[in-house]
């Protein structure tokens, strides 16, 4: 997300070589076919492995620089052809735990003041993010944060 709440430029972050970005198909140099890489991924998820990890894993272990390229669909693609994606999207999911994370850091440090803030601004970034998924029919219409739900589904994906 963009810094909306700090007062400082740009964005951190690493960049695909200029090389990747200018590609319309999978290097010579990959050795997977599309269908090992889609069998791949589906085995990886069903792991217990996130998609970003997934993905990390594939590049890591067996040589493939973007699922996207070999396969012409992105991870989440896959999962969705294989009935198995998630039900909450993986970002929502992290910005869900760093929530909880922090609601149990201030109930044992009630005067941090800036951790405080640091929530507020988690949940704002929650709030908007489901606004946008449910937009976007990835979560349901009725679908709402709160925290004391959140820590319910945690429970389960921890």
């Amino acid at each position: 997300m963009a810094r909306m709440y700090a007062r400082k430029r740009g964005k951190s972050g690493s960049k695909r070589p200029f090389s990747f970005s200018l590609r319309k198909a999978a290097p010579e140099w990959v050795e997977l076919t599309a269908e090992e890489v889609e069998k791949k991924v589906v085995e990886l998820y069903e792991r217990g492995l996130s998609t970003s990890e997934v993905g990390i894993a594939l590049r890591d272990s067996n040589g493939v620089p973007s699922v996207a390229l070999v396969t012409g669909k992105k991870i989440t693609g896959i999962l969705k052809e294989e009935n198995i994606v998630p039900e909450i999207p993986e970002s929502l999911q992290n910005l869900m735990r760093k929530a909880l994370r922090m609601r149990k850091h201030i109930e044992e440090n009630k005067k941090d003041l800036h951790n405080k803030r640091a929530l507020q601004l988690t949940e704002s970034k929650i709030r908007r993010l489901v606004k946008y998924y449910r937009r976007e029919k990835v979560l349901p219409e009725d679908w709402k944060y709160k925290p004391e739900i959140a820590e319910f589904i945690m429970r389960g994906w921890t």
